[in-house]
């Protein structure tokens, strides 16, 4: 029996690997810019954001589709 392979591209991916990502990908203030958020925008940080983005689903589910946008 084969193993199942989802095609969702956030499959198995953190949400801290995705934040990385998408600020190495575009830097905080760019990032800041597309998705408009004050944790991106004041003393942003990995640690910080993490902290809001797991408690406001709306706010990771744009995180999440900006991800799924630049792959």
């Amino acid at each position: 029996m084969e193993p199942t392979v989802s095609n969702d591209p956030l499959h198995g991916k953190t949400l801290e690997v995705i934040l990385t990502y998408l600020v190495h990908h575009f830097g905080w203030e760019d990032l800041a810019n597309m998705i408009n958020i004050n944790c991106f925008k004041s003393n942003p940080s990995i640690k910080s954001s993490l902290t809001f983005l797991r408690k406001t689903p709306w706010a990771r589910k744009k995180v999440e589709d900006l991800y799924v946008s630049t792959l």
